[in-house]
């Protein structure tokens, strides 16, 4: 059985890391014939990992990837999950306005209904065209070519 500090002392070995005493240490080890393969097996390992060559998936892989219907499906949960926490946000902000906009009688009544549509105008126009892009892009025929 292999000790584990001939393992250690293996892994320095290979990581260049002994030191002196460990090095005499190690050739203690490799007297002996199971360690002197164990230890073979390990620099052959370490030859094997080094001279390992990952190929680099091509281009048509990534476009493929983010036509798939599950990376597609993955996107549209992040972007409701999104949509639905800043809508309850913004939602929160608005009602708060209101309640402070008419709890306080400082102003007078036309300003207060002047900035509700406001608000209601400028959000109205900002979901139309978030919608509206959304709709673009949902129909685009060409989004699978590349620009």
């Amino acid at each position: 059985m292999i000790e584990e500090r001939f393992i250690i002392l293996t892994e320095k070995f290979i990581d260049k890391s002994l030191t002196d005493n460990e090095k005499k240490e190690l050739d203690k080890f490799l007297m002996d014939e199971d360690y002197k393969k164990e230890f073979q097996n390990q620099i052959n390992v370490k030859e094997a990992v080094m001279n390992l060559n990952l190929k680099k998936p091509k281009s048509e892989f990534w476009d493929n990837y983010w036509l798939n219907t599950y990376n597609r499906l993955e996107r549209g949960v992040a972007w409701i999950l999104i949509s639905i926490g800043l809508t309850l946000l913004i939602g929160f902000a608005v009602f708060q306005f209101i309640q402070k906009l008419f709890v306080d009688d400082g102003g007078p009544f036309i300003i207060k209904i002047g900035l509700i549509v406001l608000f209601t105008g400028a959000l109205i126009l900002i979901l139309s065209l978030i919608r509206e892009q959304f709709i673009k892009t949902k129909n685009d025929s060409y989004k699978e070519i590349k620009r």
